[in-house]
């Protein structure tokens, strides 16, 4: 088992979510320390973040709309439910949305501004969620466990949620547990280099239970205020890997009882009703507290978040909006209904 231990620094992030790029300077970290969602502000936030989802949702909806105004029959609400369905938002809410505008506005012209205002509301109050806080251990290391499958944005998600912590003066320590992927490893350990945080790894292969073991050992031992862990990509769909997400729990609380405070499920907001399925296994098999969602900078489906709150207990508590480090911000549903639709 390897240790790369560092002194507690000032926070030096890397500029992209490329690795390999040189970091920044420290002013510029500063810059971005003061606050962990200044940078996701800086790089137009939510706006930003959900520019694809917004062009692409307003076009097909503006559309249905004669300047004059539209009569709400059935051949419009039909049209209006399959636009919304492929947002992904889901079947559901596209059916709450269409029968209430074909209960407030059938039989007479409806305007696209009023509407629009209806379809906001209904998704704005189906996101009101609680505990979106990240919950901290009351004494004792945070330990956050990361789970999602390979290319949803979980390493670099766990960097951002590192540089997060340590942009707040936190000791974090990283837990490199997807030992089956030797680039995983490597590129954590880069971004730990990048932030200034320090990091537990082992030889590729090795079993990723003892690679948590003896992290989670050391964020005891050594004192620090964060543990984040990674874990290997697992389908939902492979048995037996979920049966090793369940050891490493276990393990966990060996060296703290009431751990992990937080299972973190990310999902890429770009794989639209694919994430549903993959929420669905995860959520049953690793007990997942929150959501992260990743890559919504990159989706036009960014309505999927809605299904996902609908079907599940569970909050989504992170969402990646850019490609820098400090581009994640905490889930707020009125910025999010708000960007959704192009809204400053």
């Amino acid at each position: 088992m390897a240790f790369w231990n560092r002194k507690k620094t000032d926070p030096t992030p890397a500029t992209s979510v490329d690795p390999t790029q040189a970091a920044a300077t420290p002013s510029e970290a500063a810059d971005t320390s003061a606050n962990a969602n200044t940078a996701a502000k800086k790089s137009g936030g939510w706006l930003a973040g959900l520019r694809k989802t917004a062009q692409w949702l307003n076009t097909d909806i503006r559309d249905l709309w004669k300047s004059e105004g539209e009569l709400v029959d059935d051949d419009f609400l039909q049209k209006l439910f399959a636009i919304l369905v492929r947002s992904d938002m889901g079947g559901d809410m596209a059916r709450t949305i269409r029968d209430r505008i074909g209960r407030d506005y059938r039989a007479r012209k409806g305007h696209f501004e009023e509407m629009l205002t209806v379809i906001s509301e209904e998704i704005r109050s189906s996101l009101e969620q609680t505990g979106t806080a990240i919950k901290m251990a009351e004494t004792g290391p945070t330990v956050i466990l990361v789970v999602g499958v390979n290319g949803s944005g979980k390493t670099t998600s766990i960097a951002k949620l590192a540089y997060r912590f340590h942009a707040q003066g936190k000791r974090v320590l990283l837990g490199a547990g997807d030992t089956f992927r030797a680039a995983a490893v490597e590129q954590l350990k880069i971004w730990s280099d990048r932030i200034g945080c320090d990091i537990v790894t082992a030889a590729s292969g090795a079993d990723p239970a003892s690679v948590v073991f003896q992290t989670v050992a050391k964020a005891v031992a050594d004192q620090y205020d964060v543990c984040i862990l990674d874990t290997a990509g697992r389908l939902q769909t492979q048995g037996h890997l979920m049966q090793q997400l369940d050891k490493i729990r276990r393990v966990i609380t060996k060296h703290v009882a009431d751990a992990p405070h937080e299972v973190l499920l990310v999902l890429d907001a770009t794989a639209g009703q694919n994430a549903i399925s993959q929420a669905k296994g995860f959520s049953q098999a690793a007990g997942c507290t929150g959501i992260v969602l990743s890559k919504l900078d990159g989706s036009a489906k960014g309505g999927v978040i809605v299904p996902i709150r609908q079907q599940f207990n569970l909050p989504v508590k992170l969402v990646g909006l850019g490609e820098q480090l400090g581009d994640m911000a905490e889930f707020d549903p009125d910025s999010f209904t708000k960007g959704l639709f192009g809204e400053e």
